[in-house]
């Protein structure tokens, strides 16, 4: 890689560079019983059975037994479910009464409960490293649904909501009038466009692009505005993990969901990104605000820790090419930093406009680590890694680079599309892959494209909440959807596959919110994670969370046991969801435009 990179630069092509750099985001309603709705408390946890005394609860049904995230049974075709058939069903059907409530506030219809605890975040005892805008849970997770939007309606289909989607949908004028000079995104009539700005590089990019679509495949655009910068990429087969903190440039990572853009919300803080280690082919900021030369370098050590060894760092701000004092000290600091970490220059320069680039690339040996005069920063101590960017502070160390079971540095993945089915340099268990990678094909293409009644072509943002080796995902590329892998920190840890493999994906604990606004989502799926969950969360959080991150007449499709099925079954119920069950192992839900009337 690092020769690749030299030779491109050497082309002098400086100009194509920046134009993309800146560019680069069933049935029906069931209503409750007569006796149901005369309840007006609210208890998450009254369960009966329309054949046992209605005040009387049964035991909890006994966990079925839990297979492994690539333990994947054959599935037949859906059989037909005669009326008598239903009513009996019916009769057996658990009932939840839940009395549900909206969530009240000015702030409720894009309320992020861990992202807006303001109680946590007035109680700071310092911002200057922006704790401000880090996961901080409230202590009980919300049981309350959010309101809709005035005016919210499905959303403008892909590919045409890339360049255009609903005002209504996210009714935000601040972040219009903020960067008009910047052409993030305009107004029209009851439409926000995106001209395809947020950027400060004027040139084109052809022979860049080229250069890009061989090598590069998964980027991380930090501080991405908009996501416009991802956007553009999707047409070259590169996926571009899109970030920025909640902060002052009102719902910009709302605004790229929206546009059916992979984008997430995070900040480089005083913790860790929720990525593996030696993820990103390429990581780009354009003034993306985040000092990196702050705290000793540490922002700079987290993202050699999540750069592939040979991969870039494209970087784009004032210090870069402007003279005064200021801007020259925090380069001068930059460079000094970079070169203990053993990063080396590939391009430097301005284009006509006079906006500097640097690009830096990650070293491909250890030998620069181990020639170091002074061995600052040291290295970090081998340790198991396993999801260790969970609720982790950032290192004052250098991630060693990554080697294979035989102690080999490990190769740069295949080009796409190869490196989708190749074996991942991070596994050695290549037999379960590939029989994980067959199953899921074989699974999604008899079971979940023909046989779910799932309306796929209005499906574009996808969340696999236990993504496993992304086989789910994998099984999708002939779609145009886009899959937000998330592997649970309580199940394998297999994220750096999933990087490997050209997807991309974070870890999180869904006992916890989603760092996601409201209705981000087209489909949420899992597959045999409930029967983990129920034991140590409480369920009707989990499918509250689930209510909030997913859009109205979007689904959620579980693969789990009969009992966990028949548990969710009542509980997306009382959320007037309509509900199908098929083979006793899959539930479809699709989520209504209903709300309470009343707030909690």
């Amino acid at each position: 890689m690092a020769i690749m990179g030299e030779e491109f630069f050497k082309e002098r092509k400086y100009p194509f560079i920046f134009t993309l750099l800146g560019l680069f985001i069933c049935v029906g309603v069931i209503i409750f019983t007569n006796t149901a709705n005369t309840i007006s408390t609210f208890n998450p946890f009254l369960f009966y059975s329309n054949n046992d005394v209605k005040n009387q609860t049964p035991p909890l049904l006994s966990p079925f037994p839990a297979p492994q995230h690539h333990d994947l049974h054959h599935a037949a075709a859906p059989t037909t479910i005669t009326d008598d058939e239903q009513q009996q069903e019916k009769e057996k059907e658990v009932v939840v009464v839940i009395d549900w409530k909206l969530c009240k506030g000015s702030v409720a219809v894009d309320y992020i409960p861990c992202l807006d605890n303001w109680d946590a975040i007035k109680a700071l005892k310092s911002r200057k490293h922006m704790e401000h805008r880090e996961r901080h849970c409230p202590q009980k997770s919300i049981k309350c649904l959010l309101p809709l939007p005035k005016g919210y309606r499905f959303p403008v289909p892909w590919p045409k909501s890339r360049d255009m989607i609903w005002y209504d949908n996210v009714p935000h004028p601040k972040l219009v009038e903020y960067k008009k000079d910047q052409h993030w995104v305009v107004q029209s009539g009851e439409y926000l466009v995106f001209p395809g700005g947020g950027t400060q590089f004027k040139d084109g990019v052809d022979h860049y692009i080229e250069f890009m679509e061989k090598h590069i495949r998964v980027v991380l655009d930090v501080g991405c505005g908009v996501a416009s910068f991802g956007g553009y990429l999707l047409d070259k087969n590169v996926i571009t993990m899109s970030f920025a903190p909640k902060d002052e440039h009102e719902a910009q990572i709302q605004f790229a969901l929206e546009r059916g853009i992979p984008a997430t919300l995070s900040v480089i803080g005083t913790q860790k990104l929720t990525f593996p280690d030696n993820a990103f082919d390429m990581i780009h900021c354009a003034r993306c605000r985040v000092h990196w030369e702050a705290d000793g370098g540490k922002p700079l050590y987290e993202l050699n820790r999540i750069l592939r060894p040979g991969g870039f760092f494209a970087w784009s701000a004032t210090p870069v090419y402007r003279d005064n004092e200021k801007d020259l000290q925090i380069w001068t600091v930059t460079e000094a930093i970079t070169k203990a970490m053993c990063w080396s220059i590939v391009a430097k320069a301005r284009d006509s406009a006079g906006i500097g680039l640097v690009i830096y690339q990650k070293p491909i040996s250890s030998s620069c680590y181990e020639n170091r005069k002074e061995k600052i920063p040291p290295l970090c101590e081998n340790k198991d890694s396993k999801n260790s960017s969970w609720y982790a502070t950032l290192d004052s160390c250098l991630t060693p680079l990554p080697v294979d079971g035989m102690g080999e540095l490990r190769s740069w993945p295949m080009p796409w599309p190869q490196r989708l089915n190749s074996k991942p340099p991070s596994l050695d268990a290549v037999d379960e892959f590939q029989k994980d990678s067959k199953q899921w094909s074989q699974l999604v293409s008899d079971v979940y494209k023909e046989g779910l009644s799932i309306n796929w072509p209005s499906i574009r943002n996808i969340m696999d909440m236990n993504a496993g080796y992304a086989g789910f995902a994998s099984a999708l590329t002939d779609l145009p959807v886009w899959v937000m892998n998330v592997v649970p920190i309580d199940m394998s840890d297999t994220l750096s596959v999933i990087y490997d493999r050209g997807f991309i994906g974070m870890y999180h604990d869904w006992c916890e919110s989603f760092n996601t606004y409201p209705r981000t989502y087209d489909l949420l799926h899992s597959s045999f994670l409930f029967q983990y969950l129920e034991k140590r969360c409480d369920i009707v959080e989990v499918v509250a969370e689930i209510d909030r991150i997913l859009r109205p007449d979007g689904y959620l499709v579980v693969r789990d046991s009969p009992e966990i099925l028949n548990k969710l079954t009542p509980v997306l119920h009382s959320l007037h969801w309509s509900v199908t069950l098929h083979q006793d192992q899959f539930l479809v839900g699709k989520k209504s435009f209903w709300r309470p009337m009343a707030f909690e």
